[in-house]
Protein backbone atom coordinates (compact mmCIF):
# COMPACT_ATOMS: atom_id res chain seq x y z
CA UNK A 1 0.00 0.00 0.00
CA UNK A 2 1.38 3.36 -1.15
CA UNK A 3 0.01 6.61 0.04
CA UNK A 4 -0.16 9.15 -3.30
CA UNK A 5 -1.83 12.58 -3.09
CA UNK A 6 -4.88 12.54 -5.82
CA UNK A 7 -2.68 13.85 -8.81
CA UNK A 8 -3.88 17.68 -9.74
CA UNK A 9 -6.03 16.84 -12.87
CA UNK A 10 -8.28 14.44 -10.57
CA UNK A 11 -8.07 16.55 -7.76
CA UNK A 12 -9.88 19.54 -9.80
CA UNK A 13 -11.84 17.04 -11.94
CA UNK A 14 -13.23 15.93 -8.44
CA UNK A 15 -13.66 19.62 -7.14
CA UNK A 16 -15.41 20.37 -10.19
CA UNK A 17 -17.84 17.32 -9.25
CA UNK A 18 -18.36 18.72 -5.72
CA UNK A 19 -19.15 22.28 -6.81
CA UNK A 20 -21.64 21.03 -9.77
CA UNK A 21 -23.45 18.87 -6.37
CA UNK A 22 -23.79 21.86 -4.49
CA UNK A 23 -25.38 24.33 -7.37
CA UNK A 24 -27.37 21.73 -9.23
CA UNK A 25 -31.03 22.18 -9.82
CA UNK A 26 -32.34 18.87 -9.17
CA UNK A 27 -31.62 16.17 -7.00
CA UNK A 28 -31.34 14.50 -9.81
CA UNK A 29 -28.15 16.09 -11.34
CA UNK A 30 -27.16 16.77 -7.56
CA UNK A 31 -26.81 12.72 -7.39
CA UNK A 32 -25.12 12.37 -10.61
CA UNK A 33 -22.26 15.03 -9.60
CA UNK A 34 -21.93 12.99 -6.49
CA UNK A 35 -21.37 9.76 -8.60
CA UNK A 36 -19.28 11.06 -10.66
CA UNK A 37 -16.83 12.23 -7.49
CA UNK A 38 -17.59 9.29 -6.35
CA UNK A 39 -16.17 7.63 -9.48
CA UNK A 40 -13.11 10.04 -9.65
CA UNK A 41 -12.18 9.51 -5.93
CA UNK A 42 -12.23 5.61 -5.39
CA UNK A 43 -8.75 5.36 -5.73
CA UNK A 44 -7.54 7.89 -2.91
CA UNK A 45 -8.98 6.94 0.70
CA UNK A 46 -9.74 10.89 1.80
CA UNK A 47 -11.54 12.31 -1.18
CA UNK A 48 -13.15 8.52 -1.27
CA UNK A 49 -14.58 9.13 2.48
CA UNK A 50 -15.07 12.76 1.94
CA UNK A 51 -18.10 12.14 -1.11
CA UNK A 52 -19.43 9.69 1.05
CA UNK A 53 -19.59 12.53 4.11
CA UNK A 54 -21.41 14.46 1.16
CA UNK A 55 -23.68 11.91 -0.17
CA UNK A 56 -24.83 11.54 3.56
CA UNK A 57 -25.15 15.16 4.07
CA UNK A 58 -27.26 15.33 0.82
CA UNK A 59 -29.33 11.87 1.96
CA UNK A 60 -30.10 13.50 5.07
CA UNK A 61 -31.47 16.69 3.99
CA UNK A 62 -33.21 15.33 1.06
CA UNK A 63 -35.01 12.95 4.24
CA UNK A 64 -33.97 9.48 2.57
CA UNK A 65 -33.43 7.03 5.09
CA UNK A 66 -32.21 4.37 2.67
CA UNK A 67 -29.42 6.52 1.34
CA UNK A 68 -28.63 7.92 4.43
CA UNK A 69 -27.87 4.58 6.16
CA UNK A 70 -26.39 3.02 3.14
CA UNK A 71 -23.80 6.56 2.89
CA UNK A 72 -22.54 5.44 6.63
CA UNK A 73 -22.15 2.01 6.09
CA UNK A 74 -20.29 3.07 3.09
CA UNK A 75 -18.14 5.83 5.37
CA UNK A 76 -16.47 3.20 8.00
CA UNK A 77 -15.04 1.30 4.47
CA UNK A 78 -14.20 3.42 1.98
CA UNK A 79 -11.24 4.75 3.52
CA UNK A 80 -10.14 0.82 3.79
CA UNK A 81 -11.19 -0.35 0.92
CA UNK A 82 -9.09 2.76 -0.83
CA UNK A 83 -5.89 2.31 1.26
CA UNK A 84 -6.26 -1.12 0.27
CA UNK A 85 -7.01 -0.81 -3.47
CA UNK A 86 -10.04 -3.08 -3.21
CA UNK A 87 -12.75 -0.89 -4.53
CA UNK A 88 -15.10 -2.04 -7.16
CA UNK A 89 -14.15 0.30 -10.39
CA UNK A 90 -16.84 2.64 -11.34
CA UNK A 91 -19.23 2.16 -8.59
CA UNK A 92 -21.53 5.01 -8.39
CA UNK A 93 -21.29 5.18 -4.46
CA UNK A 94 -25.12 5.25 -3.90
CA UNK A 95 -26.91 2.91 -1.26
CA UNK A 96 -29.42 0.95 -4.30
CA UNK A 97 -26.14 -0.55 -6.05
CA UNK A 98 -24.08 -3.62 -3.97
CA UNK A 99 -21.24 -2.31 -2.46
CA UNK A 100 -18.88 -4.81 -4.02
CA UNK A 101 -20.56 -4.19 -7.96
CA UNK A 102 -18.00 -2.92 -10.41
CA UNK A 103 -19.97 -0.55 -13.05
CA UNK A 104 -19.21 0.98 -16.43
CA UNK A 105 -16.77 4.15 -15.79
CA UNK A 106 -18.02 6.68 -17.96
CA UNK A 107 -15.54 7.49 -20.88
CA UNK A 108 -14.34 10.77 -19.70
CA UNK A 109 -13.39 9.74 -16.12
CA UNK A 110 -11.53 6.29 -17.20
CA UNK A 111 -9.52 8.74 -19.54
CA UNK A 112 -8.71 11.05 -16.77
CA UNK A 113 -8.02 8.38 -14.49
CA UNK A 114 -6.07 6.07 -17.19
CA UNK A 115 -3.91 9.39 -17.58
CA UNK A 116 -3.33 9.77 -13.72
CA UNK A 117 -1.95 5.85 -14.07
CA UNK A 118 -4.77 4.95 -11.46
CA UNK A 119 -6.69 2.32 -13.72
Amino acid sequence: MTRRPMPPAARGAFAAELAASRTASTSEARWNALERAHILSQPWAWPHTKTHAVMLAVAWRERNRAEAMGQLIRLVVAAPGSALGKYPEGNSGRAAVPLTQPMPVPADLAALLASEGTV
